[in-house]
């Protein structure tokens, strides 16, 4: 993966707002503070709570202020030289995707299936701005999780927020710009403590946050209670980002957490006294992990266009997965462990059948860039596909991948998260302006309230 500056991001409001024209400046002064890490880093003793106040009400949108018009992230187009249209029209010619493989995407497309837009299948509920996301390295999008329809975790400069959609009410739960010392200590245990992480991944799970930082760091926070159990640097590689962690049970029911890092290894932990059980190594960067439902294999993503199958015990690869063009940087196992997804820089998401793993089933194209982030409803319904920016697709898993909803935005994605229920998608916005938390919900056809809301 590549070595990068946070500051190299472009953000939407650089690319085609010019804050000047805007009438309400206060809310624009307001919306714009947060992105950026520095803004955080003298400000670490923030208040625990941060309730919807009358500057801010102007920035968030309801779905009722949706239906009557508003744009749902609160960009004023009618103060605009141009249309929401033209300028959709405009990014899609001038947006560059980023290759570190320059091979030939020309028979790309026809692998790719036919499908057919235009569904609902999440509608718009709301989004807000008291809460906004932050990413630290462009090719790392897992920085957003939901353990329940009310409940999102998402980093935001140097802390881990908490976001209540019932209460529309933020509350920071980790803030690691003050030096962190594991509260759990054992004779043996390679517990350390860490400062001003530049968190670069994140998972929760289980009332377990796992965060990875910029430089090696490994976070580990029991939501339960107070302090940080573990935290420690797992690697001295001097490019040592920690690319992707995540938290899963092995076949016995034991919990997990699984770490990758740019020094090509894949390292296991024990969830409960946080041991070391494993360090697999790799013959390149390990940009993401995930493991399947019965905890027996291990998908292996990096700076290769193979990705790998291995035993989640051993580390012992059992497969290789050939056709993607470029490196890749997500995947997301369907429910029923047979079908792995795996997004790349070549702008699409292979589907594969682990019975059969000489060719993907199926290839899912994305609109201009890079598949960043994937994730399955509990169900198994939807795949849900995230590019850099502007665009999270959402696929019927029933229809073959063929039906899907567009959900078109504008700004850099950090992070795609559905509910443990399948009743909620939410999606993160790093911008400094118009950065947010976006709230979508299922659409239940039979579900009255929801339709008077």
């Amino acid at each position: 993966m590549e070595q990068f500056n946070n500051d190299d991001l472009e953000y939407v409001v650089d690319d085609y707002f010019d804050v000047s024209d805007f009438e309400d400046d206060a809310a624009f002064t307001n919306a714009s503070n947060g992105t950026s890490d520095s803004d955080h880093m003298d400000d670490s003793d923030l208040d625990d709570t941060f309730q919807t106040s009358n500057s801010n009400s102007k920035t968030d949108t309801s779905a009722s202020e949706a239906r009557k018009g508003k744009d749902i992230q609160g960009i004023p187009w009618e103060k605009l030289n141009y249309s929401r249209e033209k300028y959709r029209e405009t990014r899609l010619k001038q947006y560059k995707n980023y290759e570190n493989l320059s091979r030939s995407r020309e028979d790309l497309d026809k692998e790719c299936l036919e499908v057919q837009k235009g569904k609902a299948f999440y509608d718009f509920q709301f989004n807000t701005r008291l809460v906004k996301s932050t990413i630290v390295h462009f090719q790392l999008r897992n920085l957003l999780w939901a353990t329940s329809k009310h409940d999102v975790y998402l980093l935001q400069n140097y802390s881990v927020m908490h976001w209540s959609s019932l209460l529309q009410r933020g509350k920071e739960v980790l803030n690691v710009a003050k030096p962190i010392v594991p509260t759990l200590g054992r004779p043996g245990l390679l517990a350390q403590p860490v400062s001003r992480v530049q968190i670069s991944t994140m998972a929760v799970k289980e009332n377990l946050m796992v965060a990875g930082g910029f430089h090696g760091e490994l976070i580990c926070k029991n939501l339960r209670h107070p302090g940080v159990a573990f935290c420690s640097k797992i690697t001295t590689d001097d490019n040592a980002i920690t690319n992707a962690v995540d938290v899963y049970r092995n076949p016995s029911g034991s919990l997990r957490v699984v770490a990758a890092n740019n020094d090509s290894q894949v390292q296991i932990f024990d969830a409960e006294n946080f041991a070391s059980l494993g360090c697999f190594k790799y013959d390149w960067s390990v940009n993401n992990t995930s493991v399947s439902p019965d905890g027996k294999l291990m998908a292996i993503l990096g700076d290769s266009a193979e990705c790998l199958l291995a035993d989640a015990n051993s580390g012992k690869v059992t497969g290789t997965l050939k056709g993607h063009l470029d490196y890749s940087f997500s995947s997301a196992w369907h429910p029923d462990g047979r079908i792995l997804a795996t997004g790349n820089q070549d702008t699409t998401c292979r589907l594969w059948d682990i019975r059969n793993l000489s060719e993907s089933i199926g290839v899912l194209k994305g609109r201009m860039g890079a598949i960043r982030a994937l994730r399955f409803t509990s169900d198994g319904q939807f795949l849900a596909m995230a590019e850099p920016a502007d665009f999270v697709h959402i696929f019927d898993t029933k229809s073959g991948y063929v039906q899907s909803q567009e959900i078109d935005l504008f700004g850099e994605i950090a992070g795609i998260s559905f509910s443990p229920d399948t009743e909620a998608l939410f999606v993160g916005i790093a911008d400094r302006t118009y950065g947010s938390l976006l709230e979508f919900i299922r659409k239940r056809h039979s579900n009255y309230l929801s339709s008077m809301f």
